[in-house]
């Protein structure tokens, strides 16, 4: 079995969209990211792997969540496309591509792109992705040169406005 586990950056400040790649995540921001990662330790959804968007905000996202999971953040590998809009065939190559000896990859992204990668992923997804929207996928498979468009199974979906 293989896992995916798609992350929209927690939320950010409001102004500054003329600097977009270098808005912060908001004090509500970093709280939800603690949240939800914290979470998934509870549940033992933890990646081997994790690749992130290089803005400000998506970085911000993945220290707090690679902090509460032990995972070294230097170890972190950056994608530029997932800031610039990775197309779904790119996202699915760059899946395709991962070394065999990883389970468990995590992927911290922006949206619209974070929402088209989990319709990619998913036989029927319409869910609205809010920011710091945490969603694993499971896929039946043992090497990810095997995986395949909507062949994933949804097991888990974190969302900071739905946690008590």
């Amino acid at each position: 079995m293989k896992r995916v586990i798609i992350v929209r950056h927690a939320k950010t400040i409001h102004h500054g969209y003329d600097q977009d790649y270098d808005r912060t995540l908001t004090d509500r921001g970093e709280e939800n990211a603690h949240r939800i990662s914290s979470e998934m330790v509870k549940v033992g959804i933890i990646p081997d792997l994790m690749i992130s968007s290089p803005a400000v905000r998506t970085t911000q996202t993945t220290k707090i969540y690679a902090r509460n999971f032990g995972y070294p953040t230097g170890n972190v590998r950056y994608e530029k496309k997932l800031y610039t809009g990775m197309q779904s065939g790119f996202f699915s190559q760059m899946l395709q591509e991962l070394d065999n000896k990883h389970t468990t990859v995590m992927v911290v992204g922006h949206n619209p792109t974070v929402y088209y990668f989990l319709d990619y992923l998913l036989p029927d997804f319409s869910l609205d992705v809010p920011t710091c929207s945490t969603v694993a996928i499971d896929f039946d498979i043992d090497n990810w040169e095997d995986l395949k468009e909507r062949s994933g199974k949804m097991v888990n979906r974190w969302i900071p406005d739905l946690l008590e």
